[in-house]
Formats: structure tokens, sequence, C-alpha cells
């Protein structure tokens, strides 16, 4: 099993723990403090893990150019991304404000740092965890720092490729061994065919001793909860109040309803999975006496008569006599007395039933 690690106080992840359910409210707040804290409200009343947002020091995060680029989408909320982006980010004061309705309302709070100044200021706030964005996978520099802080990570792996991830762990482990990948495609909305779930599979061969989760940015829930039958430890997903709002995001994100729903199916699914060991059931025992199967004389047998496989068959019998398993080994048995056609062979007709019949 992948070892466990304290994601958030009191809250381990890996083995045998339940999914952490992050709730990605991410920047579908549209630049609103009300509205974020609805969404707050609306992930803890949904069942999830975690809210979190996504923090940039936008001078850090972008260079002047980009900042100044001119942004004409039907997302846009300014005429440059700069401006756009500005609308969106909250202030540190902001996210304090944030960060205190969180435990007020109790549930886990932080944010995927977006450079590494907006790295130091999540540190500052003392969020329990790193969220890791894909677009800071392959920032090594980015990753040794924050690592260093000594605080669980949560590494997402969209655009990146197996050998990437493989130098990522090769960089974390040794400094940070409290971390875990998602497997993640960076497209929204996601379609089915570019999800690649078994990406999962293959990062539980090839990373063993962390946690392996999932972040999705598809429509639906499916694709979700079957990544938590595969085993995701972690699952994120973007979540809106209204997917027709402005902003690329919404309509990759699951509404209040659709949430709920992911929730309930993941803790369901949790429970189905149940032990590998396969026996007989205490709820299969009603049926089991009802409907299970014996071994009948398919003829009359005299006392003292060897059984061969042509006296035998199978039916539901009453009462209940050897079960249908057993049948080889009772060839070659010596019968104490009279069984009449169509009779149920019990013990108490078979010589030395328990030496010598092994069911």
């Amino acid at each position: 099993m992948p070892r466990e690690f304290e994601l958030c106080p009191g809250r381990r992840v890996g083995g045998d723990q339940p999914c952490f359910i992050i709730a990605e409210i991410g920047q579908n707040h549209q630049g609103d403090l009300d509205i974020a804290k609805r969404m707050i409200r609306m992930v803890k009343d949904c069942g999830a893990d975690c809210a979190k947002f996504q923090k940039s020091e936008l001078e850090y995060k972008f260079n002047k150019k980009a900042l100044e680029r001119p942004y004409t989408s039907k997302h846009s909320w300014g005429k440059t991304y700069g401006e756009h982006k500005r609308h969106l980010e909250f202030s540190h004061d902001q996210y304090r404000e944030l960060k205190k309705y969180a435990e007020e309302i109790g549930i886990f709070f932080t944010a995927s740092g977006m450079d590494e100044m907006a790295v130091e200021f999540l540190h500052e706030l003392d969020v329990p965890f790193f969220k890791v964005g894909s677009g800071d996978t392959n920032n090594f520099p980015y990753l040794e720092k924050t690592a260093k802080k000594g605080r669980p990570m949560v590494i997402s792996s969209g655009m990146q490729s197996m050998n990437t991830m493989h130098q990522v762990y090769q960089i974390v482990k040794p400094i940070n061994p409290n971390f875990c990948f998602l497997q993640c495609t960076s497209a929204y909305p996601l379609q089915p065919e570019d999800v690649n779930l078994r990406v999962i599979s293959a990062y539980q061969s090839a990373f063993p001793d962390i946690p392996i989760g999932y972040s999705g940015h598809e429509t639906g829930i499916a694709i979700s909860v079957a990544a938590v039958a595969m085993g995701a430890k972690v699952l994120e997903r973007h979540v809106t109040l209204d997917k027709t709002w402005k902003g690329s995001d919404h309509q990759a994100s699951l509404e209040p309803n659709e949430l709920a729903e992911l929730v309930k199916a993941i803790r369901t699914v949790e429970k189905a999975m149940g032990s590998p060991v396969k026996q007989l059931l205490p709820c299969e025992i009603a049926c089991n006496e009802k409907l299970g199967k014996s071994v009948v004389a398919k003829v009359a047998i005299p006392e003292g008569a060897i059984l061969t496989l042509d006296m035998l068959t199978v039916k539901v019998g009453e009462p209940k006599g050897f079960p249908p398993e057993c049948i080889f080994d009772l060839v070659g048995q010596k019968v104490k007395k009279n069984i009449e056609e169509d009779e149920t062979i019990t013990e108490q007709v078979v010589e030395n039933h328990v030496k010598k019949v092994k069911c």
C-alpha cells in the first residue's frame, strides 16, 4: 500500500484512508469576496474536504509584455490580460479573511501558489498543504523551494511526461517525503478520450511509496468516480455556482448538485471496495439457505454401496447436505444406510465422512 501522511491536521491520505476531496474554486469567484465565501460554504455543505483557490503575485508569475497583452476574449474582465487577472486576484488581507471564514465553518482551506512569491505568502498564511499546479510541475527551482518549506505537497501532472515526473519525484522526495502526484490532463473541458485514467495505475507502479490521485477537468462525475475506484487517494475538481458565468473554467466545473452527488458517489464506491478476501458473507446466508444447492441421490442407493459419480446430482435440497463442491470427494465413499432417489446426501449417511470427505 502507498504510504500515508497527514495532509491536513488530523486528516491523513494514502493507504486505506478515504479519498481526500478538493473543491477547486480557483478564480471562479469572479473577483467577488462574497461569492468566494458562498462557494466555501457550498463546498462544505456538499461534503468536500477542502476549499482551494489560486494565488498569484502577478508581477512574479507574468512578465510585463504578458500583462500588457490586449485581452479581448468574451471571458475578459479588462482590456489587457493584466487588468483581467488583477480583477480576479484577491489581496493578502482578503485571503486572510477567506481562510478565517473557512476555519469558522469547519473546512480546510488552501491555494495553489502560482509563483514563488505566492508560495511565500501562503506559507505565511499557514495553509495546511501546498498545491502545485501543472504549470509549475516542471519548474524545478520552484519545486525545490516549495518542498523546503516542509508542508505537504499535492502535485498535478498536466502537460508533463513520465520522464519529467520521475525527475520531480527525485527532486522532492529527499527534501520532503510528504507529497502525492495527481494524474491530470490540462484541457478545459476535458474530453473522455484524453483523460487516460490508466496513468493512475502507471504512477502507482512507478511511485509505490507515495499516494496517487486525480485532478479532473471533464464534465460530469463518472470519470472521477472511476478514478477513485482505481485507487485515487486525492481528488480535485473545479466547482462553480453557475456554469454560465463568464470565465473559461466554469464549463469544466461542477455545480453544487453535481459536487454533492460526486461526494456521495465516492463514499459509496469506497464502501463497495470492501475486502479482497472472498468468502460467504453474513448478508449472503439467507440467500444461501434458500437457493444454495446440495448433493442429492440421482438414483436409489443401497446401504453399503460405494458412491460413484453417476449416483449423484446437484439440486436445491431439503434438508441441506454436502455442498456441490464436495461431489468429487464423495465419490468412493461408503454409505451406511439406504438412500432414496432424490434424497439429500448428508453427513449422517456417509461412513467416516469427517476423515474422508475433505469438504
